[in-house]
C-alpha cells in the first residue's frame, strides 16, 4: 500500500508488484496530528473495502516536511499542522493499518519518505528510466533524482531544492528568507500570484487566457514557462539526467505546458551551440495524467533503499 499525504488530500493505493494499481481511495486532509491520522485511517478503510483478501503487510507513506526514515517520524510539515516536534507517523499508521488486516496479525510495517522522493520513485517506476530528474510543479518547485537506479536524497535531505535558488537578487522575498528565488517565477503559487482565479486552478486560467490572446496573460505565461525552462536548464547543467519528467499539480495542464517549456528551451538553445548540443527539449516528458505517482512511489519506496 502507498499513501500520499498532502495538505489538501490523502490519496491511497494498493498496487501489485509490477506497479499495477489494484485499488485507490482519497480523503480530504484534516490538519493536526489527530486529523491527519483520522484522514489516513479513512483512506485505509476504503482500500480495505475494495480488496478481496487481507490488506498488504507493508505500507509506504509520502509526507511533506523533514523525514527521519529510521525513526519513522516527521517534523516541520507545517501545511499538515505538524510542527517542530518529531511525530511518530509511521508507528501510528502501522497500528491503524494493522487493525484493518483481516488476519489480525498486528501492526503493519510502514516506511516513511519525503513526498517528493516518493513521487520521484513513482516516476521512475512508471517510466522505467534509471537516470532521471522529476520536476514537481506544485505549490512550490523542487526536483527529485534517481541516478543509476538509486534515489538521491542528499546528505541533509535537501537534494533538488531548486525552487530556492535565487535568480533575481532584486526580487521579492521568498518564504525561505532569500530574495528572488526561482519558485517565485515557476510554481503553482507563482501562477496564482500572476493570474488569480477562483473557479479553476490559476495556472489553467492563465494558460487559457493566454491562448485566447490576452496580452497580459501571454506575458505572464511566457515568464512562467521561461522560469520552468530555466529550472530544466539548471538540472541539465548540474546533474545532466537522461530523462526529465514534469509532474505536480501544474503538470495537469498537459500539452500546453510541455509545448511552452519545449519552445522556451529551444529559444534558449538557439543562440548557444553549447546548450543546443545538450538537446534538453528532447529529454522532457509529462507524468501520465490521472496516475497517482506519489502514492504509487510510496507503495514501492522500499525498493529505493
Amino acid at each position: 500500500m502507498g499513501l500520499d499525504i498532502g495538505a489538501t488530500k490523502i490519496l491511497g493505493v494498493v498496487v501489485a508488484g509490477d506497479g499495477t494499481v489494484l485499488a485507490q481511495a482519497r480523503e480530504r486532509t484534516v490538519a493536526g496530528p489527530d486529523g491527519v491520522l483520522a484522514s489516513a485511517g479513512t483512506v485505509l478503510e476504503r482500500l480495505a473495502e475494495q480488496i478481496e483478501g487481507p490488506l498488504p503487510t507493508t505500507v509506504g507513506v509520502g509526507v511533506p516536511g523533514i523525514v527521519d526514515r529510521g525513526r519513522g517520524a516527521v517534523q516541520h510539515a507545517v501545511n499538515l499542522g505538524l510542527g517542530g516536534d518529531w511525530f511518530p507517523l509511521a508507528e501510528r499508521i502501522g497500528v491503524r493499518a494493522g487493525a484493518l488486516r483481516r488476519s489480525g496479525a498486528g501492526a503493519a510495517d510502514v516506511t516513511l519518505e519525503n513526498d517528493l522522493n516518493a513521487a520521484t520513485w513513482g516516476a521512475h517506476v512508471l517510466s522505467g528510466a534509471d537516470d532521471l530528474a522529476y520536476v514537481s510543479l506544485g505549490t512550490g518547485l523542487a526536483a527529485g533524482f534517481v541516478l543509476d537506479g538509486v534515489l538521491r536524497r542528499g546528505a541533509h535531505g535537501a537534494a533538488g531544492e531548486i525552487g530556492h535558488v535565487p535568480v533575481d537578487p532584486a526580487g521579492e522575498l521568498c518564504s525561505c528568507g532569500q530574495k528572488g528565488c526561482l519558485e517565485l517565477i515557476a510554481s503553482g503559487s507563482a501562477a496564482s500570484a500572476a493570474w488569480p482565479a477562483s473557479d479553476v486552478p490559476p495556472a489553467q486560467a492563465l494558460f487559457a487566457a493566454a491562448a485566447a490572446g490576452d496580452p497580459a496573460a501571454v506575458a505572464a505565461r511566457d515568464r512562467f514557462v521561461d522560469g520552468v525552462a530555466d529550472a530544466i536548464r539548471m538540472l541539465g547543467l548540474t546533474v545532466d539526467p537522461r530523462t526529465i519528467i514534469l509532474g505536480g499539480g501544474v503538470a495537469n495542464l498537459g500539452a500546453p505546458l510541455l509545448d511552452g517549456v519545449v519552445a522556451a528551451l529551444r529559444a534558449q538553445a538557439a543562440t548557444s551551440p553549447f546548450l543546443s548540443s545538450l538537446v534538453l527539449a528532447s529529454r522532457l516528458a509529462l507524468v501520465p495524467q490521472g496516475v497517482p505517482v506519489g502514492a504509487l512511489g510510496a507503495a514501492l519506496i522500499g525498493d529505493a533503499g
